[in-house]
């Protein structure tokens, strides 16, 4: 096996995003695909993205595009605040 063959560690940021009532949850996939569930919609919005530094670049499926920024563990998606799915702060306002 050689070098280009290892397997690389997927990015930091890959895995489930969620607003702090749950309402939406943002999946960015290691392949560079995202998918977007709002409340029980699931798949609301699908795509793609790249990742330079803590920015995010988003390409929906169709052809909506949208920037996103990783501050302090915290995902600024236009004008939504995500978090890591196990933060504390992603329950503090979840609906009973």
């Amino acid at each position: 096996m050689t070098s280009n063959d290892t397997p690389r560690a997927p990015h930091p940021y890959v895995g489930m995003w969620v607003t702090a009532d749950g309402h939406i949850r943002q999946e960015l996939l290691p392949n560079g695909r995202y998918d977007e569930a709002r409340g029980d919609r699931r798949s609301a919005y699908t795509g793609r993205y790249t990742v330079t530094g803590s920015h995010l670049d988003y390409v929906d499926d169709t052809g909506f595009t949208a920037t996103g920024d990783v501050r302090d563990g915290v995902l600024h998606h236009e004008h939504l605040v995500l978090y890591r799915e196990d933060d504390p702060r992603a329950r503090l306002g979840a609906r009973p």
